[in-house]
């Protein structure tokens, strides 16, 4: 019997968009269906009721949460084909962690500097470029985090390089002057159809975040 595989996803979400890489990875086919978070479908609460958040892979009816957990979720169902998390433990903990990192400072970091003004965004800005700043020198001189390989951690990382173009309009930097060896990685997977064909246009992930702070602006009035 064939699997029955959904995601629940917003497009311009960089947790949606490694769960994404991780299907194409791996080349398993699914129903992709775009969520309202401003009016979330019943199928989303109800796969999700504890966070109510995607993305959601439900998988042979099955939901699985957490963007992280899903791609570990999916690098084991379907092992045959483009491993993604490093077969030894101790590389396999430490590509955990760094994500884990990812997880809890990038985008909280990013809220700071995107819904402040004055010396709170100046402090946001600093906060997240010396976050870019730790994740380039944990790369080291490594081609990937993987090492040779594209993996866990690059996975990861690069779903957030669509938001670099708005990370930078809003703090006003860029980051190919604070990581440039960063820069060189992204190159790097972008060259990888799994990425290049799943990652959206940076310029429309801006509009997109700037309707956001629109609508959060009107419903603040």
């Amino acid at each position: 019997m064939a699997d029955e595989v959904v995601l629940l996803d917003v497009w311009a979400s960089m947790f949606g968009m490694r769960v994404r890489i991780a299907l194409a990875e791996k080349g398993v086919e699914y129903e992709y269906k775009e969520e309202n978070l401003r009016n979330k479908s019943d199928l989303l609460l109800q796969m999700n009721p504890v966070h109510k958040k995607i993305p959601v892979l439900i998988h042979n009816g099955k939901p699985i949460c957490e963007s992280a957990i899903i791609v570990q979720y999916i690098d084991e169902v379907w092992k045959d084909k483009a491993p993604i998390l490093p077969s030894d433990p101790y590389e396999r903990a430490q590509a955990r962690f760094w994500v884990d990192y990812i997880d809890k400072k990038v985008y909280d970091t990013w809220r700071k500097m995107w819904l402040s003004e004055g010396e709170e965004h100046e402090a946001g800005k600093k906060e997240l470029i010396s976050i870019f700043k730790l994740l380039e020198e944990t790369l080291g001189d490594k081609s990937f985090y993987g090492g040779d390989t594209f993996g866990f951690l690059d996975l990861g990382l690069i779903p957030f390089y669509t938001w670099f173009y708005t990370f930078e309009t809003f703090g006003n930097f860029k980051m190919e002057t604070e990581c440039p060896k960063l820069m060189d990685w992204v190159k790097r997977c972008m060259q990888k159809e799994t990425v290049s064909k799943t990652l959206p246009d940076e310029k429309k992930v801006y509009e997109h975040v700037l309707g956001m702070l629109k609508a959060i602006r009107e419903s603040n009035h």
